[in-house]
């Protein structure tokens, strides 16, 4: 019985401890550009979706997303989401592009192309090539119209199965559901079973 009083006070003075140490926040009590911040900080590191779209006139478009990952295999489907802005709540080509065409090609980002990609990141008018802006180089697609970068070791070609809007407010998320329809893969980042080499990646 004193044994099982210990570890009941040893518990509450912990988390009292814990307690101590950590700040709470409810997210509508803080502004979106800093919940915003918190959760990029916290969840990390992303994998980067450069995802690469046309409009109707065949426009192209190139721009980088931290909200993505790999959520199926079987169907393969790749999820991103370009957010609403926050400054003005206005939409990026990308999403605009996607739910008109239902057509992407999600490119691989390596350590060798950060510094051009943030250069694509850039807002660009309506009608920017930003593959010119950044120096990127644009590779035809087998199965979708957007283009892939030439400079990516892994190019995933997409049809756009659905767009969820999340919100309609600045920092909304726009989830884009991508089923790969072809990959490809540089012989380069492939180990000697095949597989893609993480440290070589």
């Amino acid at each position: 019985m004193l044994i099982l009083l210990y570890k009941h006070i040893f518990t509450q003075v912990a988390v009292s401890i814990y307690l101590q140490t950590m700040i709470s926040i409810t997210p509508k009590e803080v502004s979106t550009a800093k919940l915003h911040g918190y959760l990029l900080s916290a969840v990390s590191p992303r994998p980067i979706a450069f995802a690469s779209t046309m409009d109707k006139d065949g426009n192209v478009n190139l721009s980088p997303f931290s909200f993505f990952n790999v959520f199926s295999a079987n169907p393969p489907i790749l999820i991103f989401s370009p957010a609403r802005r926050v400054r003005d709540n206005t939409t990026k080509h990308t999403l605009e592009n996607a739910l008109k065409t239902k057509e992407v090609v999600i490119n691989i980002v390596n350590f060798e192309m950060v510094q051009q990609m943030s250069l694509s990141s850039t807002e660009y008018p309506d009608g920017v090539n930003e593959f010119v802006k950044a120096g990127f180089t644009q590779v035809p697609s087998d199965m979708v119209k957007p283009p892939r970068v030439g400079e990516a070791p892994v190019q995933f070609e997409c049809k756009v199965n659905d767009v969820i809007e999340l919100g309609t407010e600045g920092g909304a998320g726009n989830l884009i559901i991508a089923e790969v329809v072809k990959l490809h893969i540089k012989e380069s980042v492939l180990d000697a079973e095949g597989k893609i080499d993480a440290v070589i990646f």
